[in-house]
């Protein structure tokens, strides 16, 4: 053990385990398994307009969100953790989205990419769901119209901090697991399965 350890120093090899004298890593569970939360979000794609352009952009080589355990937007709500809306959601597609956020696994999060995600933007009319807030809980918000890549990441990591803290998990258990909102009003029945 000696040998390994006087090559490493030689050849200036840092293990990054240098002060720990033993080989047991010790932590509360529940640390642990926000730490593994956090650093393998999959995130679902929900492009619905120009922000999805800027969130393709967000997954490119030049971003690398691979180092942050974010390799694949994944397409199927059942291996997916993260929703990502990118855009207006229009009255009909509200149904869609909570349908979809039913369908994904918990825990789960979901984040507001863009005005029109978060407030409606400038399709302040009838039509179109002004925030998508009222349809599913959000998580995080991003601003901008479109917000750039930059932003999207920086959103991924402020929610990569509140998963880090437990904060999300903590107000979940405190206000229920899902937002406060009638789906009947949006065509789907109380069940959950889409309207006829």
């Amino acid at each position: 053990m000696a040998g390994i350890d006087d090559l490493k120093s030689r050849l200036g090899i840092d293990d990054g385990l240098a002060g720990l004298g033993h080989n047991v890593f010790t932590a509360p569970v529940e640390e642990l398994v926000k730490w593994a939360r956090r650093r393998s979000l999959m995130p679902a794609t929900f492009g619905l307009a120009c922000c999805a352009i800027e969130m393709m952009a967000t997954g490119t080589a030049h971003y690398d969100l691979a180092r942050f355990g974010m390799e694949t937007f994944r397409a199927s709500p059942r291996q997916a953790d993260l929703m990502i809306v990118a855009g207006r959601v229009s009255q009909k597609m509200a149904p869609v989205l909570r349908q979809i956020y039913d369908q994904m696994m918990e825990p789960k999060w979901v984040l507001s990419m863009g005005v029109c995600a978060s407030s409606g933007g400038m399709f302040n009319n009838y039509a179109i769901v002004q925030g998508v807030d009222q349809v599913v809980p959000v998580d995080m918000y991003a601003p901008g119209c479109p917000p750039g890549p930059e932003t999207l990441l920086h959103a991924i990591l402020a929610l990569h901090e509140k998963i880090r803290t437990g904060e999300l998990t903590q107000r979940r258990a405190e206000r229920g697991g899902g937002a406060a909102v009638d789906l009947a009003a949006h065509g789907v029945p109380r069940s959950g399965t889409a309207a006829r």
